[in-house]
């Protein structure tokens, strides 16, 4: 089993620290699962379970201009890794103007993720700083418990508005409640509601535009038989929503909300070079 890989391009090496300070925002734990053409880093909780659900994927070739991978097997070319992205985010906070970064599995007292930042110093000498990140090596009896979570039919897909305006209007609605409404139908309207026993506040977005969920070049579309009026509604911690909304440090090309009436709120974050997936479950009263 042997994974290797190797940044170079100065904004290869900050967006991908970008990513990786996004995820552990989100979660302190993960699980990164290798493979020859694609970097995963997933929860394995699931939100039907009444937890948070992340899912990101990159395309390797995006980010790397070195990467060489063998699996624990031919067979089963793939490696699991259960990893602290803020320990990862932290350690790369060194090579925002590295020359390059090496990241390498190896064994020390323990399985790690070593990466070693090569630096320039003033005088235009290299220096490499090297950390050793413990990792546990996931057994390949429960991969399929890491794989891609099942999407479940959606009651209404929508685009989101302009993140930096969703989240500026939750910071203001946070002060009045700890929960909040997102409700949404196909005709491209979506609510922001919080409901107290001395108040109502409704935030209103319209002409968002209807968005299907896209999977694997197949194409799912959320509530196709569903009046296009209807709201679709989920109630949630106000606090999760916006510590999913303010961990977004890029803007992506595309953000779609997908829900689950009564049940579940699924983000997903379209970017150039990769894709992220946030699952929320919903709360009842």
């Amino acid at each position: 089993m042997r994974f290797r890989a190797k940044l170079v391009d100065v904004g290869c090496i900050n967006h991908f620290i970008r990513l990786l300070t996004c995820i552990s925002k989100l979660t302190k734990a993960c699980t990164m699962r290798i493979t020859p053409d694609h970097l995963h880093f997933t929860l394995s909780d699931r939100a039907s379970q009444g937890a948070m659900g992340l899912w990101c994927e990159l395309q390797q070739a995006n980010f790397f201009d070195k990467y060489q991978m063998d699996g624990v097997s031919a067979e089963h070319n793939e490696i699991y890794l259960d990893v602290a992205p803020e320990s990862v985010s932290r350690a790369l906070r060194t090579a925002q103007a590295a020359k390059s970064v090496k990241i390498k599995l190896t064994r020390k007292h323990c399985p790690c993720l070593t990466l070693a930042v090569e630096l320039l110093t003033v005088t235009g000498c290299s220096r490499v700083v090297t950390h050793d990140i413990p990792v546990y090596v996931v057994p390949r009896q429960i991969w399929c418990d890491y794989r891609e979570p099942s999407m479940p039919d959606f009651d209404v897909g929508i685009y989101l508005p302009p993140l930096k305006t969703l989240k500026g209007f939750l910071e203001r609605m946070k002060s009045f409640s700890n929960f909040v409404v997102v409700e949404a139908n196909q005709k491209g309207e979506m609510n922001l509601k919080i409901e107290t026993e001395l108040l109502t506040v409704t935030t209103h977005f319209h002409d968002l535009g209807k968005a299907p969920w896209v999977s694997d070049g197949t194409q799912q579309r959320s509530g196709e038989e569903r009046d296009p009026e209807e709201m679709a509604s989920a109630r949630t911690d106000i606090r999760k929503l916006l510590q999913f909304v303010s961990s977004q440090l890029m803007t992506p090309k595309k953000a779609v909300c997908n829900i689950v009436d009564n049940s579940l709120l699924h983000f997903t974050m379209f970017h150039e070079d990769h894709i992220l997936q946030y699952f929320i479950p919903a709360m009842t009263l």
